[in-house]
């Protein structure tokens, strides 16, 4: 439920209206958000017992709506205006700036990805993925360099600037992620590993969160509602293409994700185009629907030699090959109001 309140109410008047809205109701919560023309009053849980008809008594109510999907934070009925993730030194996601993640699958040794690091910073990437903790569907494939690998990352930061974000697969390693980590990845795998949400929604750290490999939209807003009603709201969504009938690619890049999610929800939405296809020549030609569709931010594997990656080396593009793509894409994000 939202209530549309008078732009100029008075902060006891506020109080007082919350005070009604929670009497009795010790399940639901009340958040406030304010638009350009609006504030908005949005009860969280449930509310059933709220006394609707006491509240629009009251001369600043304008308005009382129900809402009927399920998630509730994550709604941008609830909260208007697009939510923008500052990182507070002129980096931020959602604002006018494509985020620009690139890295490799798996960080392999120092010199790799110091290496893939100065060449991804020189193309026009601000922050650097790379996997030290690798989910694998074979028991048998590399896993990863661990805490080595983040190590690795830690150290590619020193020498470049760039951010780090990272798939962190156990809470047990929370703790490590908040001290060492810029961006928290949640994988598709993870999606709805609700245990693993609720502790990210304790984290101070921005959570990029991918959809799961045959979830539906709603399901993966469900499952930022899950780190968001902990307390986080730092929620970075990332449609990574989802598991269909097709089988000439690894996965099916649901591009119609992002102007659905710009509709239905406030938080930014980034594309992966490297597994969604899967294959190497195809990550241009998404990665320029994805910018031309509105989205956020693009997630894109560099390797230095992807022939020998270690891991998604068939859809790893090279240093060479990411910069022209960026280059690329600068007239697209500029036809759409955005730059790179």
């Amino acid at each position: 439920m939202i209530i549309k309140l008078n732009k100029q109410i008075g902060e006891e008047e506020l109080e007082k209206i919350k005070s009604e809205i929670l009497k009795n109701n010790e399940n639901v919560r009340v958040v406030v958000n304010e638009s350009q023309n609006e504030k908005i009053l949005g009860i969280i849980g449930e509310n059933k017992n709220v006394d609707v008809s006491s509240i629009q008594e009251n001369s600043n109510v304008l308005q009382i709506c129900k809402i009927d999907e399920p998630y509730k934070l994550a709604n941008r009925k609830v909260h208007p205006e697009d939510t923008i993730i500052d990182f507070g030194d002129g980096d931020k996601v959602g604002a006018d700036k494509i985020m620009m993640i690139a890295g490799p699958c798996s960080v392999e040794s120092e010199e790799q990805i110091v290496e893939i690091a100065k060449r991804v910073k020189e193309a026009g990437a601000t922050f650097l993925r790379g996997g030290a903790f690798k989910p694998r569907t074979s028991p048998y494939s590399f896993q990863g360099l661990k805490y080595e690998g983040l190590e690795l990352l830690k150290k590619a930061r020193e020498a470049t600037g760039l951010k780090i974000v990272t798939e962190i697969m156990s809470s047990d390693d929370l703790e490590v992620f908040e001290k060492d980590v810029d961006v928290i990845q949640v994988g598709a795998r993870n999606m709805q590993n609700f245990d693993l949400l609720k502790k990210l929604g304790k984290s101070r750290k921005p959570i990029l969160l991918k959809r799961g490999i045959a979830s539906t939209i709603e399901e993966w807003l469900m499952s930022a509602e899950y780190i968001m009603s902990e307390g986080n709201q730092n929620v970075i969504l990332c449609e990574r293409g989802i598991r269909t009938y097709e089988q000439m690619t690894r996965n099916t890049l649901d591009i119609s994700a992002v102007p659905l999610i710009k509709k239905m929800s406030h938080l930014p939405i980034i594309i992966d185009p490297s597994h969604a296809a899967g294959i190497r020549w195809m990550v241009e030609p998404l990665s320029k629907a994805a910018v031309a569709s509105g989205c956020d931010g693009l997630i894109i594997e560099v390797h230095n030699n992807p022939e020998k990656a270690l891991s998604d080396g068939k859809q790893s593009i090279t240093p060479d090959m990411y910069d022209n793509i960026v280059n690329q894409l600068k007239p697209i994000a500029s036809a759409v109001n955005r730059v790179i």
